[in-house]
């Protein structure tokens, strides 16, 4: 296969402008059968699923379904209610870390490929040669590894895919495998049954046991000390080094993540391994500021550096911060070149904006806004919809979106 940029589809609307903006694969799950259990949007359940995954297939991407739980019985016995219609949705791969459900996966779906989750902590060569050996196609390594053992597992085993992730929200546990969010839930929000509550973004303070009621600052900060928190992944400046060591898919963590979110990622990673691939890596750092403009809490090159430490967490902020405001979506056209928007944040006449779309990105400015009974507004206002006029206009709309320009929440990385 050639090199892969898979991107999250948290919902369907998301899955099709990951594929639009650049995504050559994405990975997608239902509630109950996948670690990350959405709430909003078109969400992919077990009626639609077979839809998705046709979605995918038309736009000319592969569609990965991610089956990760750690299962108990009550999961098994669901999945072997539910692994019909996951075979006759026909995905490319299933995504899993559970030995139970590799088996069920295996005999019930047996013409569909395996690939070994990220859960299962896989950091050496051995470990992918018994995956391997098995019966898996791809294995999703460990995010703990650094490039250099990635390289030696590729010489050790060049006979199954590779896949690491290079961009999104870690895990303060080992490979994900917390309990942090079950123990303060009280088992409400299981962490590795697709409900985290986060708890390593949470702040907190001392308490002396003599002294129930003053709390102390671990660190002098009015925001109190998230001493958990560890930086978002971002290693698009070491795309290069992870090609060389024979990567084969290049994983963006964010399937609860915004809209946005996921098209200005894609855009941005897709544009990087393009310029790599034609032969050219000397400028990668103008992607790494096209992602400050999305939502981060400062970014960190993780363990793929071998060099791994404290500078990696967060201490003052626990909440991925945008680096631009996200303005609008772009929903159609009228022939006078008025755009009806879906507005996300406040909208003035007179704003300069940048609009970007799978092809285009450009500095522009709002002209007039009116409502649909062409009455002049002062203001878009969040959650509007409202047409728009602008001084330069997307050649097509459709999926294009309009932002802040420059970066705020600068933090640094």
């Amino acid at each position: 296969m050639g090199l892969e940029l898979l991107m999250p589809a948290g919902n369907i609307e998301k899955l099709e402008y990951a594929i639009r903006y650049g995504a050559d694969a994405v990975y997608l799950g239902v509630v109950d059968f996948s670690l990350r259990a959405m709430r909003k949007g078109e969400l992919i359940t077990l009626d639609n699923i077979k839809d998705a995954i046709a979605k995918a297939h038309e736009l000319g991407a592969k569609a990965y379904l991610t089956l990760n739980i750690f299962a108990f019985n009550n999961d098994i016995r669901q999945l072997e209610e539910a692994i019909d219609i996951f075979n006759d949705a026909k995905p490319d791969a299933v995504i899993l870390s559970d030995f139970g459900v590799f088996n069920l996966v295996r005999k019930r779906m047996p013409n569909t490929d395996i690939h070994i989750s990220t859960q299962t902590n896989t950091l050496n060569y051995e470990s992918v040669k018994f995956w391997r050996d098995l019966g898996a196609s791809r294995v999703i390594l460990a995010r703990e590894l650094a490039i250099k053992d990635i390289a030696e597992i590729r010489r050790q085993v060049p006979d199954v895919e590779l896949e690491s992730f290079v961009h999104g929200a870690q895990c303060v546990s080992f490979s994900g495998r917390c309990l942090l969010s079950d123990y303060f839930s009280k088992g409400e929000r299981k962490a590795n049954h697709g409900n985290c509550s986060q708890p390593c973004r949470w702040s907190y303070k001392l308490v002396e046991s003599t002294r129930p009621n003053e709390y102390l600052e671990i660190n002098q900060d009015s925001r109190g000390s998230h001493i958990l928190s560890p930086k978002d992944l971002c290693l698009v400046e070491y795309l290069p080094q992870l090609i060389d060591a024979g990567i084969d898919s290049l994983k963006v963590e964010g399937r609860t993540k915004s809209l946005y979110y996921v098209s200005a990622v894609a855009k941005a990673y897709r544009q990087a391994i393009d310029e790599i691939l034609a032969g050219s890596k000397d400028d990668l750092h103008k992607y790494f500021l096209e992602l400050k403009k999305v939502g981060n809490r400062g970014y960190t090159t993780g363990f793929a550096l071998g060099d791994n430490n404290g500078e990696s967490y967060s201490y003052d902020i626990s909440k991925g911060l945008a680096g631009a405001d996200f303005l609008c979506e772009f929903w159609n056209r009228r022939e006078d070149d008025w755009y009806l928007v879906k507005v996300k944040n406040k909208m003035l006449p007179g704003d300069e904006i940048e609009i970007i779309t799978p092809d285009e990105q450009f500095t522009s400015k709002v002209l007039e806004i009116q409502d649909d009974k062409g009455l002049t507004l002062d203001v878009g206002n969040t959650n509007a919809e409202v047409y728009m006029k602008f001084s330069t206009a997307p050649k097509n709309y459709k999926y294009a979106m309009a932002r802040t320009i420059g970066i705020k929440n600068d933090f640094e990385a």
